[in-house]
């Protein structure tokens, strides 16, 4: 069974400051584990569920190669990375990982959903989460998730 789990934080722990826009905002380390042996791409889809304006698309990662075990700390925010995985605009229309910041109140969810892919998606870096999504649509063969929460309070 495939499994996402990261060094930062438990499945329903909060995500340490440092991962989101009132910290670094820097992408937390990721690291996965019985890819199916079809694998041919991996794709990773962060979304807060819990935003006020409706779901909000924090990261797209996608065409991610099947020999890949994680991600590190730290993701670069461009299109293409070194191994030649594609990233997409998140709902903030920008590229990469885009931290949490919720509005003061009760905690949100981040869900890191893992999808491993019977073939590699064939659509350009900078894609809308709609368009991965539609590319993805047949060819998931097994997927997880792992769930951080974070809360802004009053200063």
């Amino acid at each position: 069974m495939l499994t996402i789990s990261s060094p930062a934080f438990q499945n329903n722990d909060n995500l340490p400051v440092k991962f989101t826009a009132e910290g670094e905002n820097i992408s937390p380390a990721l690291y996965w584990d019985n890819l199916p042996t079809d694998t041919k791409s991996i794709t990773l889809i962060m979304d807060d569920p819990d935003a006020p304006t409706g779901l909000f698309t924090h990261w797209i990662i996608f065409n991610i190669p099947r020999e890949c075990k994680g991600l590190p700390e730290a993701v670069p925010n461009k299109l293409v990375l070194e191994d030649g995985s594609l990233q997409g605009k998140n709902t903030a229309g920008t590229i990469g990982y885009y931290g949490p910041y919720p509005p003061i109140g009760p905690p949100h969810r981040y869900q890191f959903h893992l999808y491993a892919m019977d073939k590699i998606l064939d659509v350009e870096a900078g894609a809308s989460r709609k368009e991965v999504l539609e590319a993805m649509q047949g060819h998931i063969i097994s997927s997880t998730l792992i769930t951080g929460l974070y809360q802004r309070v009053p200063k």
